[in-house]
């Protein structure tokens, strides 16, 4: 498969439509929620995807690539411990909890599998051709 963008990518589709997810089911969080659980939730979910962007565009660095992988991989257990909170909480029921949960790890699976197989991803920049003879600058003959 010749992935041109990371919208392509299956673990950014994955988390986006879990973005998606939590921000439809916040909307009925409680209203003291709005500056604490809430806020918190939308935003490592919007991290997950925004990392794997910008982790895309790394793909030159492989450290720096790794680096925004890992990130991305770091929010995403953020934001299943944000909804394990919400479920004792009683604002998400255990069957949207579960799901989100189940997504969560599936879509930290697909980061993990891509830092241990990050070569694969990595953009190799073209080799310049050196030419053969030396250029002289200031020397008579």
């Amino acid at each position: 498969m010749n992935i041109r963008n990371y919208r392509e990518l299956d673990v950014f589709q994955r988390a986006m439509n879990l973005t998606m997810k939590i921000f439809e089911i916040t909307k009925g969080f409680p209203r003291e929620e709005q500056y604490s659980l809430t806020d918190q939730i939308r935003r490592s979910s919007r991290s997950v995807c925004a990392n794997i962007g910008e982790a895309w565009r790394k793909r030159r660095y492989q450290a720096a690539f790794i680096s925004k992988l890992s990130d991305a991989e770091t929010e995403a257990c953020e934001t299943q411990v944000w909804v394990e909170i919400a479920k004792r909480c009683s604002y998400l029921t255990e069957a949207q909890a579960k799901h989100l949960d189940e997504e969560y790890d599936h879509a930290i699976g697909q980061l993990v599998s891509m830092i241990d197989d990050s070569g694969k991803w990595i953009v190799r920049a073209p080799r310049h051709r050196v030419s053969a003879s030396p250029v002289h600058h200031g020397e008579l003959s």
